[in-house]
């Protein structure tokens, strides 16, 4: 990692870099659950990035995530940020193959180990229903809140050996009564994240500029005369 850059990562992207040789001394890892409330994310990755000393870069392990990185600046730091939706693309290894797996099946819950390992939703809400109800209410809520999945797919990229993760995801499926698929990740994105490699798939906010929604957007998504208030 390049001097002065320092990284703040969601924790399963966090959990993906340390393993690929982060310094654990400029690598910021901040809770899963902070997705389910985006403007708390927003607020503390706010926070955490005035916290970084220095004037080097600061790159996000995050990506649109809900809007949460919308409105993010700093005064002191260039602000670096992959261009995809959500983490899903960086265990994949590109927005491009994101895009092309949601046209496969739009009905698809991700796993990585990291998922798996922070309990989160639903697995947190289906374990907390059932010590309340018992399991079998529990399981009734859980399926009638991923209605809209077909299919449980464990990412491996290739970081862990994978055999307690895809015993924990096959079970998964099986208690939602969804397909259950393994696909293999890539860590190209991190790695470039790693390296400073920033092309086009990465958005670069200069000192004092802020995040805008449009940024993420692709060429043929962005209109030709956009609006202004």
């Amino acid at each position: 990692m390049g001097e002065g850059r320092w990284i703040i990562a969601c924790a399963t992207v966090a959990e993906e870099l340390r393993i690929m040789g982060a310094d654990p001394e400029r690598l910021v890892e901040l809770e899963f659950g902070l997705h389910i409330n985006p403007d708390k994310l927003h607020e503390e990755l706010q926070r955490r990035i005035e916290e970084v000393p220095g004037e080097g870069d600061v790159v996000l392990g995050y990506g649109l995530c809900s809007n949460a990185v919308v409105g993010l600046r700093s005064a002191r730091h260039r602000l670096i940020v992959p261009r995809v939706d959500d983490c899903i693309a960086l265990f994949l290894g590109s927005r491009e193959e994101y895009l092309r797996c949601m046209r496969e099946e739009p009905g698809t819950y991700y796993l990585t180990k990291g998922w798996i390992k922070a309990a989160e939703y639903p697995l947190r809400d289906y374990a907390r229903l059932a010590e309340r109800y018992g399991e079998e209410k529990a399981l009734r809520v859980a399926r009638a809140v991923m209605a809209n999945y077909k299919r449980v797919v464990l990412i491996n990229t290739g970081n862990y050996a994978l055999e307690e993760c895809r015993e924990a995801a096959r079970s998964m499926a099986e208690a939602l009564g969804l397909a259950f698929q393994e696909l293999p990740g890539s860590n190209r994105m991190l790695r470039m994240m790693l390296e400073g490699d920033w092309n086009r798939e990465f958005l670069v906010v200069d000192k004092g500029g802020e995040l805008t929604p449009e940024m993420f957007l692709r060429e043929e998504e962005r209109s030709p005369h956009p609006a202004r208030e």
